[in-house]
């Protein structure tokens, strides 16, 4: 089976891109689940309903987050209805949603989707490490296909997380810095690994924010409301390979297309 995950949408710009280059690329590759980090589709800042309403039906099946899911404070009765957007699942017990979902595919095939976060750089959270070793034993007991989001600011807590889980998830999708690392592989015991699959969103941009006004704050240090980019988009994302009988990897391809 085949897997695309798209990398953390950013604003207008990159559901845009989405939309246009997604039905060709899910024909190209014969993709058969596709997942995208939506946490700053709403003009770069968290996710509205009417956005993620957009995205499923353009063709994305499971939508992760991370540190900017409770940006939009009227989508919080949202997410505890709709189990296929994900929030990290470190969050500490009695927060809304879901930190994972297992849903079925083509001829039954079950496939499971894991959002968690690191601690390092970011805000406190539970132990991912001990968190998604547990998640991981609840979630084998349904199917041997598990995806991984792992939305992280250090690359060192990505892949020690990436080993880690190796041989026990079938892929660990590094999301959060929105720059797309070149370092996927298979780890020794079949995992695909990536340490950031980038973001989805403007090319001319300071990760996705206008770029005078990023340059004005590192310039001055005062605080300043931050807009999205606009002009050409990038979608940046990985193409999967898994084998339905193992949940192992057996392959990865890292993808970035620009969009006018």
């Amino acid at each position: 089976m085949k897997v695309l995950f798209i990398g953390d949408i950013v604003g207008k710009s990159g559901r845009t891109a989405v939309k246009a280059l997604l039905p060709n690329l899910v024909d190209k590759y014969k993709i058969d689940i596709v997942i995208a980090n939506g946490e700053n589709i709403a003009a770069g800042f968290g996710l509205t309903e009417p956005l993620v309403a957009e995205l499923f039906k353009i063709g994305i099946h499971i939508i992760t987050t991370g540190n900017h899911v409770w940006d939009k404070k009227e989508f919080i009765p949202y997410i505890s209805k709709d189990n296929r957007v994900l929030r990290p699942l470190n969050y500490p017990p009695g927060v809304p949603g879901s930190g994972s979902i297992v849903i079925s595919i083509q001829n039954g095939l079950k496939v499971a989707v894991m959002n968690i976060s690191g601690r390092v750089f970011m805000p406190g959270m539970d132990c991912p490490f001990r968190t998604g070793r547990a998640e991981l034993d609840m979630l084998s007991k349904e199917t041997d296909i598990i995806i991984v989001d792992f939305h992280a600011e250090a690359t060192s807590e990505k892949i020690a997380f990436g080993y880690f889980v190796d041989g026990r998830a079938s892929a660990v999708i590094g999301t959060h810095t929105h720059v797309q690392t070149a370092d996927e592989k298979i780890l020794p015991n079949g995992t695909a690994y990536i340490t950031d699959v980038g973001m989805t969103g403007p090319n001319h941009s300071v990760i996705g924010m206008e770029i005078n006004q990023i340059i004005q704050r590192f310039l001055t240090s005062m605080p300043a409301r931050f807009e999205t980019a606009t002009g050409e988009a990038i979608l940046s994302a990985v193409a999967i390979e898994i084998s339905s009988n193992t949940g192992k990897a057996t392959g990865i391809q890292r993808l970035q297309i620009t969009h006018p």
